[in-house]
C-alpha cells in the first residue's frame, strides 16, 4: 500500500494535537493540583482522608479508583463499539462522539469546587472514557492511512504534535494561574477556567480530523442483534490469530505489562509529587512542562535508534530505562525540586519514545487485514484492562501502606516482567528469521 497524502496524515497528527491537552492539562497538571488543594491539608506528611457514598478513602486512592474504573468501563465497551464501528463503517462517528463527550466532560470541571466532589469525579471519569475510547478509533486509521515503512515515523509525529499542541494550551493555564491577580481572579478559578479551556481547545481542533481522515469501508449489515456480541467474538478470533502468531502474541503480552507499569506511574505522578514528595504546585507544573518539552526530541531519538537496531531492542533499552526511574522515584527526597526536575527529564525523554514506538511495532506486527479496528481493539482493551489493574494496585497499596512511595517501587514489577517478554519476543524473532 501507498501512504495517504500529507494532507491527510496532517489531519491525522492534529487529533494527536487536540486530545493532548486532556492528557497534560486534566490528567498531569491542572487538575490533579487543584484536586489535592480541594482533598489535602498540604501536609505531605499526614494522610488526607475524604468521605465519598459514606466510606472513608484516602484522597490519592479514590482518584486512583475512579480512574480505575473509567479505564475498566473502556476495556469493556471496547469490543461493542469496535464492533458497531466496522459493521456500519463509521468508526469517524464514534470518534466524534467519544471527542464531543469527553470535551464537555473537561469543560464541566470548570464548576467543580468543594461543594461537589462528585462532579469532579464524575467529569474525570467521563473524560477518560471519551479521551481513551476515541483513541482506539484513531489509532486504527494509521495501517489504512500509512505504509508499513512510514508506520513508525507518523506515530512518533502524532505522538510529537500532542506535546506540542500541550504544552501551548499548558503556557496558557501556566500564566493563568500564577498571573492570576492580574486577572482579577483567584488561582482556583484559573484552574477551572483552563479545564475550560481544555473542552474548547480538543473540541475546536478535533473538527479538522473529522472532515479529512477517510469513511471506512461499510464491511456488511449483521442480522438482528448479533452486533452486540460481534465485537467480543472478534477478540476471540483476533487471540486464536496470535496462538498462531507467537512473535505478536509475546509483544501484546509484553505491552501489556511495561505500559501497565508506564501509565500507572504517568497517570498517578502528579499526585505521588504533591502529596507525598511536597513538591510545590510552581514546580510540579514546570517539571510537567519539562516531561513534555524533553518528550519531542526523546520520541524522535528512539525512532532513529529503533532504525538502526530495531524495534524491540529499542524497546528493551526504554524499558531498562524506565526499572531504573521506578526506583529513583522511590528514593526521591521530600521537597527536593532538583532531584524531582531531574527525574522528569529521564521519564519524558524514554516516554514519548515508548509509546510512539509500541504502537507502530504493534501495527507492523499485525497480519495483514482490513479489519484492522479488531486488531487495535484487542490492542486497547489489553492496554486498558492494564491501566485499570495497576491504578487499582497503586490506589490499594497506598491506603493499605499509608505511603505512595511502595506503590512507586511495585511498579518495577510491571516493567520487569514487560522486559523479559521482550527479550523472549526477540528471541522468536530471530528464530523466525533464521528459518525464513
Amino acid at each position: 500500500m501507498q501512504t495517504a497524502p500529507k494532507k491527510v496524515i496532517r489531519a491525522w497528527t492534529m487529533y494527536d494535537w487536540a486530545n493532548s491537552v486532556y492528557n497534560l492539562v486534566v490528567t498531569s497538571t491542572v487538575f490533579p493540583a487543584y484536586y489535592e488543594g480541594l482533598t489535602g491539608d498540604g501536609d505531605p506528611s499526614t494522610a488526607d482522608k475524604i468521605s465519598f457514598l459514606g466510606l472513608n478513602f484516602g484522597n490519592v486512592a479514590l482518584y486512583n479508583y475512579a480512574l480505575s474504573f473509567a479505564f475498566l468501563i473502556v476495556a469493556l465497551m471496547s469490543p461493542l463499539l469496535s464492533s458497531i464501528a466496522d459493521v456500519k463503517g463509521n468508526k469517524k462517528s464514534f470518534l466524534r462522539f467519544f471527542m464531543t463527550m469527553g470535551s464537555l466532560a473537561c469543560s464541566t470541571l470548570f464548576f467543580f469546587d468543594k461543594s461537589n466532589l462528585w462532579l469532579g469525579l464524575t467529569c474525570s471519569i467521563l473524560a477518560c472514557i471519551g479521551f481513551w475510547s476515541s483513541i482506539v478509533f484513531y489509532n486504527s486509521y494509521l495501517p489504512e492511512i500509512a505504509a508499513p515503512e512510514d508506520r513508525d515515523k507518523i506515530s512518533a509525529r502524532g505522538f510529537s504534535m500532542g506535546y506540542i499542541g500541550s504544552v501551548i494550551l499548558q503556557l496558557i493555564s501556566f500564566v493563568l494561574i500564577l498571573k492570576s491577580d492580574l486577572f482579577g481572579i483567584t488561582q482556583g478559578r484559573a484552574s477551572q477556567i483552563s479545564f475550560l479551556l481544555v473542552g474548547i481547545w480538543w473540541f475546536g481542533f478535533g473538527q479538522w480530523p473529522l472532515r479529512v481522515l477517510p469513511n471506512p469501508q461499510h464491511h456488511g449489515e449483521v442480522i438482528g442483534d448479533r452486533w452486540i456480541s460481534r465485537g467480543y467474538r472478534e477478540l476471540g478470533n483476533v487471540w486464536n490469530i496470535l496462538k498462531g502468531m507467537p512473535v505478536l502474541k509475546s509483544f501484546l503480552t509484553a505491552y501489556f505489562f511495561y505500559n501497565m507499569g508506564l501509565q500507572t506511574i504517568m497517570l498517578s505522578a502528579s499526585l505521588y509529587a504533591a502529596s507525598e514528595l511536597g513538591i510545590p504546585t510552581l514546580n510540579l507544573m514546570i517539571s510537567i512542562l519539562l516531561i513534555q518539552l524533553i518528550a519531542i526530541p526523546g520520541a524522535v531519538a528512539i525512532s532513529r535508534l529503533s532504525g538502526k537496531i530495531g524495534n524491540i531492542p529499542a524497546i528493551i533499552v526504554c524499558v531498562t530505562i524506565w526499572i531504573g526511574l521506578c526506583y529513583i522515584g522511590y528514593a526521591a527526597p521530600t521537597g527536593n525540586v532538583n532531584y524531582f526536575y531531574f527525574l522528569a527529564s529521564m521519564v519524558g525523554f524514554v516516554m514519548g519514545g515508548t509509546q510512539a514506538l509500541s504502537r507502530s511495532t504493534y501495527a507492523k506486527l499485525m497480519p495483514v487485514t482490513k479489519d484492522t479496528t479488531s486488531f487495535f481493539s484487542f490492542f486497547d482493551v489489553s492496554e486498558k484492562m492494564g491501566f485499570a489493574i495497576g491504578l487499582f494496585l497503586f490506589g490499594f497499596l497506598t491506603e493499605f501502606t499509608g505511603s505512595q512511595r511502595i506503590s512507586v517501587l511495585s511498579c518495577m514489577v510491571f516493567f520487569i516482567v514487560g522486559l523479559i517478554l521482550l527479550f523472549i519476543t526477540r528471541k522468536r524473532i530471530s528464530n523466525e528469521t533464521a528459518h525464513s
